[in-house]
């Protein structure tokens, strides 16, 4: 068997592995271990690169990041930003038809700005806006199924840890795919939005209208979400001004939050400790999937797989648009059995240099960013697609009394509001690079 078709076989026995609910973490690097080992014919030089490997993970500045960005999220979680957000929004637009809906996906793309994280927003955001939902009777697959797809927003609108995953692992910069980010956000944030303003016309029931709010309590209210706006504009703002780095930013934007959430006394000190222990587990979850995912990554460096399938895709003569929709593809069907970072970690050493040896008409760069906005998106839709849809099962959760195939089907309109949006950012690459060449 040649390196290349040992390299091939390994992604159905590391997929088996996953399926048989073996860590991810312990899949990807067992696979690549055992892997290596036949490629080299001997135990002793993967041994000795796991020692300068760990190090040289866990020890990357750049990694610091990610524990700064998951506390600020963990923070924020407590600190009530959640409400304000949904409150404020609900008294603008809960009046319309389907607002109450609309209110909760301008909440998530508000709470998202600041905490970074997909299923935090999802969970965050249930808990406050399922019982206002239910309680102006909006049916449960249009208030199960809005939540759900507005959490997403957490994992597009910057500041985002996957993104900020990528970046590093493509070597990019994280300021310029933090600005490549903006206008897709929106534009994702709009379409969940037109969704529900669609849903709500054809299904009147559905949507039940909340009362209208006076003007004084709208702005008396507004001036709750001046935090989110202020912390957001300092952590972005001052990166892209040059006031600090974005690891630093990321430090500065946890503990503007910490220090809001302790003014308003929603941050005691039990709190501070569960969101410093829940940040480092989930900080050692994602480092071990990366130590693991860069175990099997050496293995496929070995093999030279992805070099070569990069130099056949060439060969081949396909259409760059063909390979990009065939990619994207596959990671929608990763995504119904995946998580999010694992499907990122597994498959950009493979699918990054096919891509990168494509001509869309961009730089080199520019390609890297674009591609991995697609990524992020189709990613994103991976977290509301069942079986594994992560975002279903948290919203679900808070409602048990609701079918999960009621959420299923309430998530639908927006699943395909996101796929649209993928065609038209890959058919329009400027939407997603305007804002980096205009900064950069």
């Amino acid at each position: 068997m040649s390196n290349f078709d040992l390299a091939l076989l390994s992604f159905p026995v590391m997929l088996l592995l996953i399926f048989l609910r073996v860590p991810i973490a312990a899949a990807m690097g067992l696979t690549g271990f055992i892997g290596t080992w036949i490629v080299l014919g001997r135990p002793d030089p993967v041994l000795n690169q796991l020692k300068s490997l760990t190090y040289d993970t866990f020890s990357s500045y750049s990694l610091s990041i990610v524990p700064l960005f998951l506390l600020m999220g963990q923070l924020a979680s407590r600190s009530g930003m959640s409400e304000a957000l949904f409150r404020s929004a609900a008294d603008w637009l809960g009046h319309r038809r389907g607002g109450v809906a609309m209110a909760a996906v301008g909440a998530c793309a508000g709470f998202g700005a600041v905490c970074g994280s997909s299923l935090a927003t999802a969970s965050t955001m249930g808990q406050v806006a399922l019982p206002e939902m239910r309680r102006y009777g909006y049916s449960d697959a249009l208030s199960t199924g809005v939540l759900a797809a507005g959490g997403t927003l957490g994992i597009l609108i910057p500041p985002s840890v996957i993104l900020v995953i990528y970046a590093i692992i493509t070597e990019q910069n994280v300021v310029k795919m933090f600005a490549a980010a903006m206008i897709p956000g929106i534009l994702a944030a709009a379409g969940y939005m037109a969704v529900v303003a669609i849903y709500a016309r054809l299904r009147p029931d559905a949507a039940v209208t909340a009362p209208r709010v006076d003007y004084a309590t709208r702005f008396r209210n507004l001036t709750g979400v001046w935090p989110v706006i202020a912390i957001f504009f300092l952590v972005i703002g001052g990166i892209y001004v040059g006031w600090f780095t974005p690891t630093e930013g990321a430090a500065v934007g946890a503990a503007a939050v910490g220090l809001y959430a302790a003014l308003r006394g929603a941050l005691t000190w039990k709190g501070l400790g569960e969101s410093l222990l829940e940040t480092a587990k989930t900080s050692a979850m994602i480092f071990l999937i990366l130590l693991g995912a860069q175990v099997f990554n050496g293995f496929l460096a070995f093999t030279q797989a992805p070099v070569n399938i990069a130099d056949w895709v060439t060969e081949q003569g396909f259409a760059p648009y063909l390979v990009l929709a065939i990619l994207l593809a596959i990671y929608l069907i990763f995504g119904c059995v995946m998580d999010s970072l694992s499907m990122i970690l597994l498959t950009i050493p493979v699918f990054f240099p096919i891509v990168e040896a494509l001509d869309f008409g961009l730089t080199t760069e520019e390609t890297a960013i674009w591609f991995g906005i697609l990524v992020l998106i189709v990613v994103e839709v991976g977290l509301i697609t069942p079986p594994v849809g992560m975002n279903l099962f948290i919203i679900n959760s808070m409602a048990r009394d609701i079918p999960i195939t009621r959420t299923y089907s309430g998530v639908a309109p927006f699943v395909a509001s996101d796929l649209i949006r993928v065609v038209i950012l890959a058919a329009f690459p400027l939407i997603t690079l305007w804002l980096v060449r205009v900064l950069f």
